[in-house]
């Protein structure tokens, strides 16, 4: 869906998974900087939105998500995912109940895929599903913003920030209460110093919550079977996931950064060496310069340097070996 705001001043649209949206509004490290300070907001309106209603829908979710959810209190914020018979991620889902309804927010484009999958499993459960996405837009507030949130929205509270699901045809008054305006791409240069994955860009098909630090996050160890949960706990329990998520820091003097899917090799074997994994999302941070997550192979040392395509690169570790 496009969003009335890519007629705000200065307004680059974004291209790919979030196109409907602006990129940036002319200046990317301002909108990271203020955004890092508690100030402006994010258009996030391109995400989907799917709600979940009726006495049942807490009990219901909590078979289906890798999250327990069964007793989670009004407006406390959560995530969770749905994963594969095989254990592989297939849906991230962004959540918050209200008392009455559960709210949550997708990656774009993925809504109906995940509510066709609740609707096969509603059986006789009391409950209701439903996507939202044409009327309601997410808004997110950076951690510390004291800008106001309209009484009876749904909100998700966490340490970075707050998401809100405003009515869509509300966006273009709250955004003149809420300003200014930062971009999707200053949004992701802070997830990524923040080393939170995402949907999509830090997944692939064969990705188990262990190889992204999501356990703990957004799957629960000790809730109860769930599908894909024997995978969980026999990596858990008896091994170690085969990739793991690694933060770059990539050299500064090169122009462009290597995209998403550049192979990742041992700096000390050349760029001809054995490829050892690869980018998931590489952005410029206001103050950290170029930096990327990636997905390497579990036994790649934490101390070697990296070659991103040509590009040097010092990795962080995220998740341990």
């Amino acid at each position: 869906m496009k969003s009335p705001l890519l007629t705000l001043p200065g307004a680059v649209p974004a291209e790919g998974v979030d196109e409907g949206v602006a990129a940036h509004y002319g200046d990317l490290f301002r909108e990271q900087r203020a955004l890092a300070d508690g100030t402006g907001f994010v258009d996030l309106s391109h995400r989907g939105v799917v709600t979940v209603s009726g006495p049942e829908r807490l009990a219901w979710l909590h078979l289906l998500l890798t999250q327990h959810v069964s007793d989670l209190p009004p407006h406390r914020a959560t995530e969770a995912l749905i994963l594969s018979a095989n254990g592989h991620i297939e849906h991230a889902l962004y959540l918050v109940d209200d008392g009455e309804t559960v709210w949550a927010h997708v990656e774009p484009g993925t809504q109906e895929a995940l509510i066709a999958y609740l609707e096969s499993m509603k059986f006789f459960y009391r409950v209701e599903v439903a996507d939202r996405t044409a009327d309601i837009a997410v808004v997110h507030l950076p951690a510390g913003s004291i800008a106001e949130v309209p009484e009876g929205t749904a909100v998700r509270e966490t340490p970075y920030g707050r998401d809100l699901f405003l009515p869509r045809g509300d966006l273009e008054s709250y955004a003149e209460k809420a300003g200014p305006a930062a971009g999707i791409l200053a949004h992701e240069a802070l997830r990524v110093e923040r080393h939170r994955p995402r949907l999509g860009f830090e997944t692939d098909h064969r990705t188990i919550p262990h190889e992204l630090g999501w356990i703990g996050s957004a799957v629960h160890l000790q809730k109860g079977c769930y599908r894909g949960q024997e995978t969980v706990a026999r990596v858990q329990n008896l091994g170690k996931p085969p990739r793991r998520l690694v933060f770059l820091h990539l050299d500064g003097s090169e122009v462009h950064l290597p995209v998403a899917g550049t192979e990742l090799r041992v700096a000390d074997d050349g760029p001809e060496g054995r490829k050892i994994g690869f980018v998931t999302t590489s952005v410029r941070h206001y103050e950290l310069g170029p930096v990327a997550l990636a997905l390497v192979k579990r036994n790649v040392p934490v101390d070697a340097r990296l070659l991103a395509g040509d590009t040097a690169a010092a990795q962080e570790t995220v998740v341990e070996p």
